[in-house]
């Protein structure tokens, strides 16, 4: 890292400490104003130095969340929105924490106005820094300072799309001082001599299919050198980035992770289910009854339907609230096989979706509340349910039904890596819209890079999906 980039990294945590201090304390002195207090008078007692101390701490407990959440690395400027993007998502994650301890010490917090408005201006303040922040790193990327000096080695197109990309977009902080096309001994000497120069920072190989005589001579010049060696991965690199590497019998031995939801992180994910099912089921108990009261009165059956649904380990009943005729359910009136008949003309004559999944359009067994919980995803809050027993996560891909999953094809099979969940990547970027090949993709690149910040990003984008105008009802 550049000496720079070690700076503004520094400056970064006491400026946002400051900033969510000043958050606290422009909330505390705004619940204090006429407009505030004709709203609703104040009837707490919370002196101002009690309260500081505690905004303290609060400070510095939100410091390390932002650290665990990434925002302390400026390897390289992310642009403005996912700055913005990854700020409110850390302040949220900071606000559920000052919820826990309303919970737990009740008496340190009175004023649920001091906490929500705190929460807005902490994400306005510290925006606001920031901002300011990678304008003056970007001003001084341009004037050259910071910028990291590349030697890059290779002759392909991926060589040429750096170039231009590293010549166009000066932001990024990288300028190319030596191309070479190769690394024979001939390029090697070249580079040694240009190297008395001490312009380079770092050896990137652009060319991933270099010798691999090549590869290990550059390898072995960048290390015996002291510079930062970077390549380009191939197919097969790209495929096996998350990996381990143990000694047995004295040899190296690489194991290639299938998803970080190995060990902590399973773990992890795992903690993070149950304490927010937990608390959806606590606050949507209310939506819970009345739902369930609701479907009982339009029409005759169970209020929770359960449907077989296949995980990794094996198949189990996934939980929805009924919004089919019962017959439909089950087949009661007139068989089970005569049910499953007529569902099979309805896919054969009215399904929308392609590959080895279906989508009844405009479905004909829907109840008249049906339609409206299937339109706003009302029937798939029982899952909660699931999440809680271990069968489901809260984010994860779409779970499928046994007929859909025995056609799946072997790339499909991925998506059985980890629990299927409530909401994912692909029911947020499209609902039933989306392609099931595009669902894979998403689906795919979710359990490849799992991250405890884009289960919350899933979770806080959801009801904007739900909300969203989809082609298909």
């Amino acid at each position: 890292m550049k000496k720079s980039e070690l700076i503004f990294s520094f400056l970064l945590v006491p400026l946002d400490f400051l900033m969510i201090i000043l958050a606290g304390v422009s909330a505390y002195y705004l619940r204090f104003t006429a407009l505030a207090t004709d709203i609703r008078p104040v009837i707490f007692n919370l002196p101002f130095g009690e309260y500081f101390q505690i905004l303290l701490l609060i400070a510095a407990a939100w410091v390390v969340i932002f650290a665990l959440a990434g925002l302390y690395n400026i390897k390289g400027l992310r642009s403005l929105s996912q700055e913005f993007y990854s700020v409110i998502l850390a302040c949220s994650t900071g606000l559920m924490l000052v919820v826990v301890l309303i919970f737990i010490f009740r008496e340190l917090f009175s004023s649920r106005f001091i906490v929500l408005a705190g929460w807005f201006l902490a994400i306005v303040y510290i925006s606001a820094a920031r901002i300011i922040i990678r304008s003056i790193q970007k001003i001084l990327l341009s004037h050259g300072v910071g910028v990291h000096k590349i030697a890059l080695v290779g002759n392909s197109k991926t060589t040429d799309i750096l170039i231009h990309e590293f010549s166009s977009r000066k932001n990024l902080g990288y300028e190319i001082v030596k191309r070479l096309n190769n690394f024979s001994l001939e390029s090697q000497e070249d580079l040694a001599e240009y190297l008395q120069t001490g312009q380079v920072d770092e050896i990137m190989q652009s060319d991933p299919n270099l010798s691999k005589a090549e590869m290990l001579r550059l390898f072995d010049f960048a290390d015996a050198n002291h510079i930062i060696f970077k390549y380009v991965a191939d197919l097969l690199g790209a495929k096996v980035l998350k990996t381990e590497v143990a000694e047995i019998a004295g040899l190296p031995i690489v194991l290639v992770k299938e998803t970080p939801l190995d060990g902590w992180g399973r773990i992890i994910k795992r903690i993070f289910d149950i304490v927010l099912a937990l608390i959806f089921i606590i606050i949507l108990s209310p939506v819970l009854a009345i739902m369930a009261i609701i479907i009982k009165l339009d029409s005759r059956g169970p209020v929770i339907y359960k449907n077989e649904r296949v995980l990794k380990s094996g198949v189990f009943k996934l939980f929805k609230f009924r919004s089919m005729i019962y017959r439909h359910c089950v087949g009661e009136e007139y068989g089970r096989d005569q049910a499953l008949e007529l569902e099979k003309k309805l896919i054969e004559e009215k399904n929308t979706k392609d590959g080895p999944i279906y989508k009844i359009g405009d479905d004909p067994r829907l109840t008249g509340v049906g339609k409206f919980i299937r339109r706003w995803s009302l029937d798939e809050l029982p899952q909660l349910f699931n999440v809680l027993l271990g069968q489901m996560s809260l984010v994860g891909p779409r779970p499928h039904q046994p007929r859909e999953v025995a056609k799946y094809e072997r790339h499909h099979k991925k998506v059985l890596t980890v629990k299927p969940g409530i909401t994912g990547l692909a029911q947020i970027s499209g609902r039933s819209d989306l392609s099931f090949e595009d669902e894979v993709k998403l689906d795919s690149y979710y359990i490849e890079n799992w991250s405890l910040a884009i289960d919350l990003s899933v979770l806080f984008r959801t009801p904007l999906a739900v909300f969203r105008k989809r082609q298909v009802e």
